[in-house]
């Protein structure tokens, strides 16, 4: 399916238009995604099928070049954001590393993101990102169809609680469970590992209870907010977990999983507002607790 040029004429107004009215200097999405060329075409053929792991019509409204989404990004106000590859199968991962490793070094915003997979040698390659400077991992149990506390990936664990590198995890069901999703390997992971810096992508949904617990419990562990409070997404999160939520005002995260959404960029900001939970939450979920984590400027 060929790409057609990017419409700004409403994103960029409504979404900047949401954070001048917070006072912030801007977004900062923890869950974007930038892709090898043939992977990034992989990925969204697979969406494109609407096949048996994506179990829904999907059409992807920021289907661009790399750099007119960068552009757009940039125009919107969001000011840092990773890119998040996650490898599918072994021996994807070093190519994946290779090449996020040159974007984030040629975009400013960006951080740098790699990720692993249980397979031979993943803990040296893990331990060389972490001294070069890596910020952040992605994994997803979903597609790469592992489980985390899987003995191949134990040093490498060990590596990055030490190093407290966060490591964002696709570990709820949806959109498609498997027999590899759920909180179960996560928590059992952290039985081990309790110092992880885990992000659940999705706030885990559809199991969010389970999830946000781990947040509650675990020091490290926090949520991404991607997709969950839009409609598309079809998980209602309920209201009774919402105190809880605001609780844990500095543990959760903004997320977007652009480009490969089907609404426009503002709704899952939308969504976040409706929840009432205050502009202080507010704040503190879409610039400052990314701030907070990552910094506001490049490490490497």
């Amino acid at each position: 399916m060929t790409a057609a040029p990017l419409d700004r004429s409403e994103d960029v107004p409504a979404v900047r238009a949401f954070w001048e009215g917070l006072g912030l200097p801007g977004l900062f999405d923890v869950h974007v995604h930038f892709l090898p060329p043939p992977i990034q075409k992989a990925v969204w053929a697979v969406f494109d099928a609407a096949g048996p792991k994506i179990g829904r019509e999907w059409p992807i409204r920021y289907r661009a070049s790399h750099e007119e989404r960068v552009a757009l990004l940039r125009e919107m106000g969001v000011r840092r954001f990773s890119t998040l590859p996650y490898a599918h199968k072994p021996g994807v991962a070093t190519y994946l590393n290779e090449w996020s490793r040159e974007f984030a070094a040629a975009h400013d915003e960006v951080l740098w993101s790699g990720t692993f997979y249980p397979e031979d040698g993943v803990a040296a390659y893990v331990a060389d990102l972490v001294e070069a400077g890596v910020e952040v991992f992605k994994l997803h149990l979903q597609v790469g169809e592992f489980h985390l506390d899987d003995p191949r990936l134990d040093e490498a664990w060990g590596t990055l609680e030490d190093a407290a590198v966060p490591i964002v995890v696709h570990a709820g069901s949806g959109p498609v469970g498997n027999e590899y999703t759920g909180p179960e390997s996560m928590a059992r992971l952290l039985a081990r590992h309790p110092r992880l810096a885990v992000v659940v992508a999705h706030m885990g949904a559809p199991e969010v209870e389970p999830f946000l617990r781990l947040a509650e419990t675990h020091e490290r562990v926090r949520l991404d907010t991607t997709m969950v409070f839009t409609e598309f997404f079809g998980v209602e999160y309920p209201a009774a977990l919402l105190p809880r939520l605001a609780a844990i005002q500095d543990k959760v995260l903004l997320g977007s999983d652009f480009p490969t959404i089907p609404y426009p960029y503002v709704e899952q900001l939308d969504g976040l507002a409706r929840l009432d939970l205050g502009d202080d939450w507010l704040r503190a979920v879409c610039w400052e607790n990314g701030a907070s984590l990552f910094g506001t400027t490049p490490r490497r």
